[in-house]
């Protein structure tokens, strides 16, 4: 694990990245990346979090729609949402992109 947490703002654009498949099961949901044929297993918000990121939008809109529908601190919600994002990143799962469309 990384000693240096990476940080992705609050503006950037999340979206799925194309070499993956997932599949929902029980709430939960498990992705398979086709070019490394890993798999990796989300609990419920972390699937709640893939669904949300079907369609690319902002770090803040995943951020305000988590914090509406679960009952936790924003500080905390906002660190749990940065770690799994990253998580995903690293495991090549989603893009993030820096630049926001008008």
């Amino acid at each position: 694990m990384s000693s240096q947490m990476l940080d992705i703002p609050t503006t950037a654009i999340i979206s799925t990245a194309p070499e993956q498949i997932a599949s929902e099961l029980g709430g939960e949901a498990v992705i398979l990346n086709l070019a490394t044929g890993m798999y990796y297993g989300l609990n419920e918000v972390g699937a709640r979090v893939w669904e949300l990121i079907q369609q690319p939008c902002t770090f803040d809109s995943i951020l305000y729609n988590l914090l509406e529908e679960y009952d936790v601190q924003p500080d905390l919600c906002k660190q749990d949402l940065t770690k799994i994002l990253v998580e995903m990143k690293e495991a090549c799962l989603i893009e993030v992109s820096n630049e926001q469309t008008a």
